[in-house]
Parts: structure tokens; sequence; C-alpha cells
């Protein structure tokens, strides 16, 4: 059977690696515009970045990625991964940083860094985001009767999704199988819609706002998506193309 989702973020939606300076400036500078002129967030004073752009340490070993809105041909979000310092393995995360880590929850000592990351700059144009409203009044994950911005069908349901597809498929490719994040509880209830949710691993911290440290296995987040919401794995692994590596010594 035809996936239809599959075929809404194909006709919609590009994502794009911001792997040029012409593309990594287009991230920054959408950065800025959401951070600081749109959200104009604790910590993110536009009078700090006068080029226009928003940037900081974790950008020289991070990965960019950049949505793009196929009709407009315009870039209209993103997100940012941002992996362990190459030259200092040990050196932190924002996440171990900025937030307190219940170590009953989850061991990081266990975990091997070089196949982890944190997912940061998770952000949406201020025009599109606010269909997260409409989700909250609709279950349904495929909102057609509603029309966007520009009087077209809606046949995807939130161009959010659409970056956690980017996310994911950029994790695979570098063999990331682990996530971190500090975010809005709500921000993490929008994508239980599509069980792409992670789990809470320390209390509220006043971080650019009140956020909480979460964790994800992608293995075990594909494998709830598979079992609950099978059209949104199809289109997050190119129906089952796209996939973690086993770990060595499995099948």
């Amino acid at each position: 059977m035809q996936n239809d989702l599959i075929n809404a973020f194909n006709e919609y939606f590009e994502i794009v690696t911001a792997d040029s300076p012409e593309l990594l400036e287009e991230a920054f500078r959408l950065r800025y515009t959401v951070l600081c002129i749109e959200a104009r967030l604790p910590g993110f004073e536009a009078a700090h970045y006068p080029d226009g752009m928003e940037t900081d340490e974790y950008d020289r070993h991070s990965h960019q990625i950049l949505l793009k809105h196929r009709p407009s041909d315009s870039f209209i979000g993103g997100a940012r991964l941002i992996y362990p310092d190459p030259l200092n393995l040990q050196a932190p995360l924002p996440i171990e940083q900025h937030t307190l880590i219940n170590h009953e929850l989850l061991d990081t000592s266990k975990l091997s860094r070089q196949s982890a990351a944190e997912i940061s700059r998770f952000l949406l144009l201020g025009r599109y985001s606010r269909r997260r409203d409409e989700l909250r009044k609709s279950p349904d994950w495929l909102i057609g009767t509603q029309r966007d911005q520009d009087g077209d069908r809606r046949r995807f349901p939130h161009p959010m999704l659409a970056i956690a597809v980017g996310i994911i498929r950029t994790c695979i490719q570098h063999n990331i199988t682990h996530w971190f994040s500090v975010m809005e509880p709500a921000l993490n209830r929008l994508l239980s819609l599509y069980d792409l949710q992670l789990d809470p691993i320390g209390p509220l911290a006043d971080y650019h706002g009140p956020r909480r440290p979460y964790y994800a296995d992608i293995r075990k987040v594909l494998e709830r998506m598979h079992t609950n919401n099978p059209q949104v794995w199809e289109l997050v692994t190119n129906n089952g193309e796209i996939q973690p590596t086993p770990p060595h010594g499995t099948q």
C-alpha cells in the first residue's frame, strides 16, 4: 500500500546537510531569526550577534541540517547534532554542563561517547510552528482537511516531524546510536505523537528557560515506532532501507 505520508514529505520537504560555508551561514541565520528575533529566549539577545548569525563553541564539532520547504524554495527549520569533541572526548556536552542527570535513570559511564550525540537547536520558523496548537486538538497524524498559509491542502502533520526525519537519517548515516537532548517538555510531548519521544533523565533546569534533560536509544525508538506507528516508521526509514547498524556480534 502506498504511504501518503512519504509522498507528502517528498512533495513538500527536503533535508539539506549544511556542509558548505554558504549553507552553514543559512543555518546560523535561521537560528538567529528563531531564537533571537522570534522567540527572544533568555541568553539569546540579538545584540550579542551583530552579524545576524547565532553560533557558539559547540558548532566546531557539530553537524547542522536544514529543512527546505519545496513550494517556497526556502529554509524553514533545522537542527544541530553535537558530537563529543574529537580533541577531548571527555569534554562535557551541554546536557552535562547545564542539567542534573539522575544516574539512577541513566548511567552515562556505560555509554560509548563516540556513538552518542546531543540534539540541539531543534527549531522552526514561527509561521510554521503554529501548527502545534492544531495538533493538540486533533489526534490524527494526517491533517488533510486543513490548509496552510499559502492555501494548499495540508497533507503532512507538522514540519517538526520532517526535521526529526533528518535527525534520524543523519544519525544512522554517522553511526550514532544514542541521543541526548535538553528541551521543553512540550516539544517532547509533540514528538510523542509519532513515537519519537525521549526519556526524561533528570529534573527541570533553568537553561534558556525551563528545560529537562532527555535520553533515547535510537534502535528502541525505531522498534517502538514500527509497532505503534508503522507509517511514520516507513517514512523515517524509507520503507526499511535506512536502519542502524546492528551492534558488533549480532545479526
